[in-house]
């Protein structure tokens, strides 16, 4: 298997998108730390094998450093850190009091926690000569309104990662995914029922919602040795985009 003998941490891997790209770890031969906040409802696993889990705070920097001290101890390496763990409640800008500090902590969770977690995973990561993998999303390419400080904050992963490329090589490669709408166990809280999910699915030019595994297969191709001239490279995992909406309102005049 590819990745026999590496490992691998997965930041927010106990659920959802983090807990995919987790088993295709698994499924490469890697030895996988997952951590979060709470444990997950089941164990993280595929082939046969388990992940381990060790809760952390990332946005604590105490406990962030606790955690990769103990990984890297208790593995002798680390060889990749994939840096998931985020997300956002849906949110407009202005409204409410105490807003500025929410959306602050948008920020904090999505673009400063991975910032800690790979400034301090580094040593071990360039003695392996490994690799950081950003997930970004879409939201951080185009205006993202009700989720404007995660976009915003994921606009910053990016380019973080790519200044990471430039500072870390030769010694540590540093690529983002860019992810579109991911069908998760969460998904019908965005999208409905079964028909609100294809409904939306038939939106992307390859007709479905990604799969927490379609994600995992790419950051294994990024962490593995058939990605090594890889650095600094941004992957959209969108299968396709979104059709641009001006494309349907020239479609209906036309009609007319």
């Amino acid at each position: 298997m590819e990745l026999d003998g590496r490992v691998v941490v997965v930041t927010g891997g106990t659920r959802g998108v983090g807990a995919g790209i987790a088993r295709s770890f698994l499924a490469a031969g890697a030895d996988v730390i997952v951590c979060a906040r709470r444990p997950p409802d089941q164990e993280v696993a595929a082939d046969g094998r388990k992940a381990a889990f060790t809760p952390v705070d990332l946005r604590d920097p105490a406990a962030v450093h606790t955690f990769f001290d103990t990984v890297a101890h208790r593995h002798g390496r680390l060889d990749c850190l994939v840096n998931n763990a985020g997300g956002t409640p849906y949110r407009l800008l202005g409204e409410g009091e105490g807003e500025a500090q929410r959306h602050a902590r948008v920020v904090e969770l999505n673009l400063l926690a991975p910032m800690t977690a790979s400034l301090t995973a580094y040593p071990w990561l360039r003695q392996a000569r490994g690799s950081v993998v950003m997930i970004g999303s879409v939201s951080g390419t185009r205006p993202s309104p009700g989720t404007a400080a995660y976009g915003a904050a994921k606009a910053g992963l990016e380019n973080l990662a790519r200044s990471m490329a430039v500072e870390w090589a030769p010694d540590v490669r540093v690529n983002s995914l860019v992810l579109g709408m991911v069908r998760t166990e969460l998904a019908h809280l965005h999208y409905g029922d079964e028909t609100g999910i294809a409904s939306v699915g038939a939106t992307v030019p390859l007709g479905r919602l990604a799969e927490p595994a379609d994600v995992g297969e790419a950051a294994v191709f990024l962490a593995s040795d058939r990605a090594a001239y890889i650095s600094g490279a941004s992957l959209l995992v969108h299968g396709g985009g979104e059709r641009p909406a001006f494309l349907d309102a020239a479609t209906v005049n036309k009609e007319k």
